[in-house]
């Protein structure tokens, strides 16, 4: 179906054609007149599918512009998803000027935040904490609100927000329908919808064959201090230019960042203790190619969207099916092909990847051939240092280096690098 088919208003249809947007996806034709119609919506389609426009023109239409107060709230899991679902109902809205979008959450100055929140505003998309707080200090007015989605329902149920979400839905008095997009549909989703939605229609999105995610996986066993050498063979060997590395805490994070960038690598890491400037900053260099390899906890896998990623690499094993779909779901997107990594110790596999059904088998990964720009007495030599650092000072390995000061300089000498 055609947008120019819709029925819709003559400032939506402007919007969507100045993004670019011709044909709807399966998710928005499905879910679009449905929640135009006032019905409830619980919708499990994979992430890429659209989801944002499904909910977010039904949202747009339904919004007084001459009432200057929260009438819509979209709940994130993430600083990062929000601030795209924001960015994205911005540019719904354009051809509507009295409607204005706020996002807000956690890591940033809650008193810019407020004050945009008074200067009047009809959407607000927000974290659930961030949003708790401003209600908690009287700086947003719920009493309005008709309208509620939950996007990535499930991941934000699963951080822990249930009591949260519960509460926030329950301060909505005027609410009248709740929407709730998620890859899975989880208990706890399910729980939510028994308990706040009435009669809601159930969309649901199979993956299509030719929009699936092309990723050829691999399985490479290492493990200890053979790692970091395979990493650093993997992404020069195979000519690498734009890479993700995932670990699970940020101790190993900010560690494997430290390494990677006395091997003169254009690296930063990225994790839930940096500040919202900080974050921002990150991506925007790692999007504009200022940064060669970015390596993450599970907080940069959901929502973040970032073209050409050529390929992922699971430095730790994930815990679950789930984070390991939705990291290696960062490359291979826009119908290009991409190459994911599992680096994985024998018989220490707690996934299983044969039940991801839509992507290929894992298998042996392909050694590579070795280059000299890094050579293996070198590698050696970086890891034996953070071992026997780490042993001896009984520090965490991010104090070892890479201060502020020294990453800033860092990052920018090896930004211009061509490796």
């Amino acid at each position: 179906m055609l947008y120019s088919e819709l029925q819709c208003s003559d400032a939506i249809h402007k919007a969507v054609e100045r993004m670019g947007f011709a044909e709807m996806t399966e998710i928005q034709e499905k879910t679009i007149p449905v929640m135009m119609a006032g019905y409830d919506v619980i919708a499990k389609a994979p992430t890429g599918t659209g989801k944002t426009c499904a909910f977010g023109i039904p949202v747009a239409e339904h919004i007084d512009p001459a009432l200057k107060a929260p009438q819509a709230v979209i709940l994130a899991p993430t600083r990062e998803l929000a601030q795209q679902i924001a960015e994205e109902l911005t540019g719904l809205t354009y051809f509507m000027p009295e409607v204005q979008v706020v996002c807000v959450y956690g890591g940033a100055n809650m008193e810019k935040q407020a004050k945009r929140l008074a200067e009047g505003c009809q959407i607000v998309v927000a974290t659930p904490g961030r949003l708790m707080d401003h209600y908690k200090h009287h700086s947003i007015d719920l009493d309005h609100v008709t309208q509620v989605v939950l996007d990535e329902a499930d991941e934000m149920l699963n951080m822990g927000f249930y009591k949260d979400v519960r509460h926030i839905i329950g301060l909505m008095k005027a609410r009248k329908s709740l929407s709730m997009f998620s890859a899975t549909i989880s208990r706890e989703v399910m729980d939510i919808g028994w308990m706040y939605q009435k009669d809601a229609e159930e969309i649901t999105v199979q993956p299509k064959e030719e929009s699936q995610p092309k990723i050829t996986q691999y399985m490479l066993e290492t493990s200890g201090r053979n790692k970091l050498s395979d990493l650093a063979q993997i992404i020069i060997g195979e000519g690498y230019k734009r890479v993700m590395v995932f670990c699970d805490t940020k101790f190993n994070t900010a560690a494997l960042a430290n390494q990677l960038a006395r091997l003169n690598f254009s690296v930063d890491c990225l994790h839930g203790d940096l500040s919202q400037s900080e974050r921002n900053r990150i991506m925007q260099n790692f999007r504009d190619g200022k940064l060669n390899v970015l390596v993450a906890t599970d907080v940069a896998a959901r929502g973040i969207d970032v073209s050409d990623v050529d390929a992922v690499i699971n430095y730790d094993v994930p815990g679950d099916n789930e984070h390991y779909t939705h990291r290696i779901g960062r490359t291979g997107r826009a119908k290009k092909e991409g190459v994911s990594y599992l680096f994985c110790a024998r018989r220490c596999i707690s996934i299983s990847i044969m039940s991801i059904s839509w992507w290929k088998k894992s298998r042996t990964a392909p050694t590579g051939s070795r280059s000299s720009a890094i050579s293996d007495e070198r590698i050696k030599q970086e890891t034996e240092r953070v071992f026997l650092g780490q042993k001896a000072l009984k520090v965490p390995a991010l104090f070892l280096y890479y201060n502020k000061e020294e990453r800033k300089q860092k990052t920018g000498q090896n930004a211009a690098k061509n490796w």
